[in-house]
């Protein structure tokens, strides 16, 4: 049986065949952004103690200097329909990125490699937080552009959902990057209560990942989901990221992290992804 094409809309061509902005333009534009085994089993028996809190999540481990607010989509599209699908993207989100009017930008955008399959992953950084969503979720409503394209879009996916999130104080900022790279978003699905604890941890921790600037971001859930940690990672290939990975367990303190941490969660997964034309890290 000859496979199934997802057929495009009269609506859809004329979307696609407006000018586009090339890749190198929506990069240049990005605005804003930027064992010691030896006793290692005797460190493990003393786990570290939390004092107990009455700030919000929000307010212990987000950035303080900046406002910034994060939305990452995950867009499950008809197998059929992902080749058209990335065509219509890449012809109109740009538009988004590069229109100054908008206080929003294009962090990152990937089709999933390894993991759930026929799936497209977008990052959005809004700066200036909530007012920032707001203003660009209301100059949305009457882009006649956008509109249609999120029609024709509908077509095309069998489900999607989303999540607000905030950057952790201290992961660095998501920066427009050269490739070819693979990116790995793994996350973790905490138990309540233990946002506090990750961050803690992880604070400490984070130096044994940063060698090979293989970490890009990290990320806690505020609206959607909750106790839901993203941390996003780049690597020059699956050999590069099996070195990386195996190095860290060659640093004093890294088992610590994960002997410390492994008990906050309930449920964990790993993406390898590869980025759309249109993303700026690449």
């Amino acid at each position: 049986m000859a496979p199934r094409l997802c057929s495009i809309s009269a609506t859809a061509r004329r979307l696609l065949g407006g000018p586009r902005p090339g890749a190198g333009d929506i990069a240049a534009a990005a605005r804003f952004y930027s064992k010691d085994n030896e006793g290692s089993w005797f460190r493990s028996l003393f786990v570290h103690k939390v004092d107990p809190r009455k700030d919000a999540h929000s307010t212990l481990l987000s950035k303080k200097e900046t406002s910034n607010l994060y939305k990452i989509q995950f867009h499950n599209v008809k197998p059929e329909c992902l080749d058209a699908y990335n065509s219509l993207t890449e012809a109109v989100l740009p538009k988004l990125h590069l229109d100054e009017d908008y206080p929003c930008s294009l962090v990152g955008n990937w089709n999933t490699w390894y993991g759930e399959q026929d799936q497209a992953v977008h990052l959005w950084r809004f700066s200036g937080g909530y007012p920032a969503l707001m203003d660009c979720m209301n100059k949305l409503k009457s882009n006649k552009e956008y509109l249609e394209f999120r029609k024709e879009r509908s077509q095309m996916l069998l489900s999607r959902r989303n999540q607000m999130l905030l950057e952790f104080s201290f992961w660095n900022e998501p920066q427009p990057r050269a490739g070819p790279n693979i990116y790995e978003l793994r996350t973790y699905k905490l138990k309540p209560g233990t946002m506090i604890e990750w961050g803690n941890n992880w604070a400490r921790a984070i130096k044994y990942r940063q060698e090979n600037q293989e970490a890009v971001g990290g990320f806690f859930s505020q609206i959607g989901e909750l106790y839901v940690v993203h941390h996003l990672w780049a690597y020059k290939d699956l050999q590069s990221r099996e070195e990386t990975r195996n190095a860290a367990w060659r640093k004093r303190g890294w088992d610590e992290n994960v002997y410390y941490t492994v008990p906050l969660v309930r449920h964990m997964e790993s993406r390898i992804m590869i980025p759309l034309k249109i993303s700026p890290l690449q």
